[in-house]
């Protein structure tokens, strides 16, 4: 795997103050742990994301030039803080690896392959699962892992077992962890328009019928004598 170069500078302050201080010079604080000692540094964070942004699915592999070091440390990203507004960088975590001794990243999954289920069914792959951790020595650490979906029917599935990881690399996921899988296209439902329910002829309402004045009167008189 590549070298990618980064310098950084040893700092000696620590705390809010002083890391405001650092980012009106155009640096972020960072750490360097996994040596002897952890050790804090200063980093230009343009050079940070310059890393991150070229980083193709893997942990970039990094050569550090530290003031004061007379050869450069091999070490990589293990973590990255943003201001959750700005989305600027605050602060990087490194980790000094020996080239010797295996570590364990995270690795991108990249689907290769036209799946049948999709090109013969119409289905739709789906990927379950974007990444995987591997153990591997640093300089074994692969730009990707490819999981070959060219076989995928629908309602099929491929596994961590069935992910081909190069020579010195270990997957370290459950082997049973599905990957990737084709379903079934998503048939939309007809909703049929409701039928006009024919509106039923309105009841005539039925009236009582009003007697004539006239046999009102001469019932009223009746009941005044009695």
């Amino acid at each position: 795997m590549e070298l990618r170069e980064l310098t950084a500078r040893r700092r000696d302050g620590a705390g809010k103050g002083f890391a405001r201080r650092l980012r009106r010079e155009g640096l972020v604080p960072g750490i360097i742990y996994g040596g002897t000692a952890p050790v804090p540094v200063a980093l230009d964070p343009r050079n940070v994301m310059r890393l991150v942004r070229d980083q193709t699915g893997s942990v970039a592999l990094l050569s550090i030039t530290l003031d004061g070091d007379p050869t450069p440390r091999a070490a990589i990203i293990r973590d990255l803080q943003y201001d959750p507004v700005s989305e600027a960088l605050l602060h990087v975590d490194l980790q000094e690896v020996s080239m010797d001794r295996a570590i364990t990243v995270t690795v991108a999954i990249h689907a290769v392959g036209e799946a049948a289920g999709v090109k013969e069914q119409g289905g739709i792959l789906q990927m379950i699962l974007r990444e995987v951790q591997v153990s591997c020595l640093p300089g074994q650490i692969p730009q990707r892992i490819d999981a070959d979906v060219s076989a995928l029917m629908i309602g099929e599935v491929v596994t961590i077992a069935n992910l081909v990881a190069p020579e010195g690399v270990r997957i370290l996921n459950d082997s049973g962890q599905a990957v990737v899988t084709v379903s079934a296209p998503m048939v939309e439902e007809e909703v049929a328009a409701p039928a006009a329910e024919a509106a039923a002829p309105a009841e005539p309402e039925v009236l009582t019928e009003r007697k004539p004045k006239a046999e009102e009167s001469k019932e009223s008189d009746k009941k005044e004598k009695k």
